[in-house]
This record gives structure tokens, sequence and C-alpha cells, in this order.
């Protein structure tokens, strides 16, 4: 038998399985979780699914066998990865998601930014630097549910504009396929006045379509997260306009407090929203 194996299950603690460590959001957000766990004296594994369902889904299968507490989960798709969720509350183990929830899942506690207000946020400054009128675009990543609520957020901000218009949506979820999508809709509307990407790396990849096709007087450029680049290139682009900032340390804090809390047997709240800030140029 495996000792290490062994070990570690019967010394149960917590486990989480992240989307990605290729963004600094997630970066923060998981080291921000460990220094909590070490803070806490809770034993935690991480795995990392690099976007990959298939990753989270064995990672959660794996931890299932561990005999863990607690699993939290950054889901890599919502819909993908309800039956592990499923599987991990069947075995006795308490499920939280962070960042991105899981749709039609029961899960003990979700903690997360409240994305629909940040949406609302940033289409609102849109609508400011703008003057109330023009063609805007959006960058984004629609199995992602977090980001479903931002982009509706967005949209039902923009709506209370009647001189605004939204004439085009595409998927970008890495920043090579961001660029690809912002430049494929500034060639299809070469009116457009506006862009609204998903996140940081949607956000400063359209900045570089708009650059290359010699619009940084016509088009503004709107982000999400807040990571260090992105309030950077606030401070020192004027295509980047602003960007609604997320703060992962404190989701990563309260993902730990909240797994040592259940682990005790304590009520938490099946919600736990964190108001997102908006960021503009210095």
């Amino acid at each position: 038998m495996n000792m290490t194996r062994f070990l570690k299950t019967i010394v149960a603690g917590t486990a989480l399985t992240l989307l990605t460590q290729q963004h600094p959001f997630y970066i923060e957000l998981a080291e921000a979780m460990k220094a909590e766990a070490k803070e806490k004296n809770v034993a935690l594994e991480v795995a990392i699914a690099n976007q990959d369902l298939n990753k989270q889904l064995a990672d959660v299968e794996d931890f299932i066998v561990k005999g863990v507490d607690v699993i939290v989960i950054s889901p890599v798709d919502s819909q993908g990865v309800r039956a592990a969720i499923a599987k991990a509350e069947k075995a006795g183990i308490k499920v939280i998601t962070v960042d991105v929830p899981a749709n039609g899942a029961t899960v003990t506690s979700h903690i997360g930014t409240d994305n629909f207000t940040g949406g609302v946020k940033a289409g609102e400054l849109m609508a400011k630097v703008l003057g109330s009128k023009g063609k805007v675009a959006i960058v984004d990543y629609p199995t992602v549910q977090s980001v479903v609520n931002r982009v509706n957020g967005f949209k039902e901000a923009i709506a209370k504009h009647p001189e605004m218009e939204i004439v085009a949506v595409q998927t970008g979820i890495t920043r090579a396929e961001a660029l690809a999508a912002a430049q494929n809709m500034l060639q299809a509307n070469p009116d457009i006045s506006g862009i609204f990407g998903f996140g940081d790396d949607a956000a400063l990849a359209a900045a570089v379509a708009v650059k290359a096709a010699g619009l940084e007087s016509q088009v503004k450029v709107i982000g999400f997260d807040g990571m260090k680049e992105a309030r950077d290139a606030v401070d020192s682009n004027p295509v980047m306009v602003g960007v609604i900032q997320q703060f992962p340390d404190q989701m990563g804090k309260q993902a730990i407090d909240t797994a040592v809390k259940v682990v005790a047997g304590e009520t938490v709240p099946a919600e736990q929203p964190i108001v997102p800030s908006v960021y503009t140029a210095k």
C-alpha cells in the first residue's frame, strides 16, 4: 500500500482544485488560501486544472478517494462540474465554490465577486466615458457563470442608454484568442467606440487590437479583475479607461475560514458575495 496516500487518507483536510494558475488573479487567490491555511493550521492540497474540465473532474475523484473533509472548487465549466460536486457530497464531503459558481448544483457555500454588480459598474463607466452614445463590443467567456453574470450586468447598464448599442460579442478565453476576437470585431464594425473585456487578459488584448488598428482616439476599453498589469495600463494607456477590481485575497481567506467553520459543524451562508470596486486612472 502506498504509505503517502494512506497518510493523506487518515489525515483529512481541505483540497482546492483551481481553474488555472496562468492568470495573476488565480495565483493571488491560491496564495491567499495557502497563507490562511497555514495561519489556521489547515492541511491544504492544491490541484491545478489548467482550464481542462476532465483534469478537474479527475482531481475531484482523487480528493474523494483521499477522504478530505472539504473540497474548494473554482470550476473550469459551471455546468460540467455538477456531477463531480454531486459525487463529492454523496461521499460526505462538503463543497465550497470560489470565484466561479456551479450551475444547477447545491454547494455548502459560494464565495465570489458580485459579478452582476461589477458588470453594471463596467457598463455605467462605459456610458460615462462615451457620453451615453456609441457602439460597443464584448470579449466573452460564456461557459463560466461568473463571466455570464458580469456580461449580463454590463448589458443591463448599457440598455438604459438608448443611444448605445452592443453590436458584437465574441469569445476570447486566452489573451491570444481575445486579441483575435477584438481584431475580428473591429474589422467587422469599424465604428465601434467601446470594448468590454470579461477579464484583464481580454481587455489588455483588446487594447492591443485597438492600437494595431490605429483607433486609439476612437475606442475605449474596460476590463474586469483589477490585477496590477491592468491597473498600470489604466494609469498609462489612454485606451484603457478603467477596470473593475476584484479582491482574490479576500476570497481566498474567506474560503479557508469557511472550510474551517464547516469542519467544525458551524452553519455558513450559502452565498458570500464580495462587492468589486471601479479603478480608473490616477
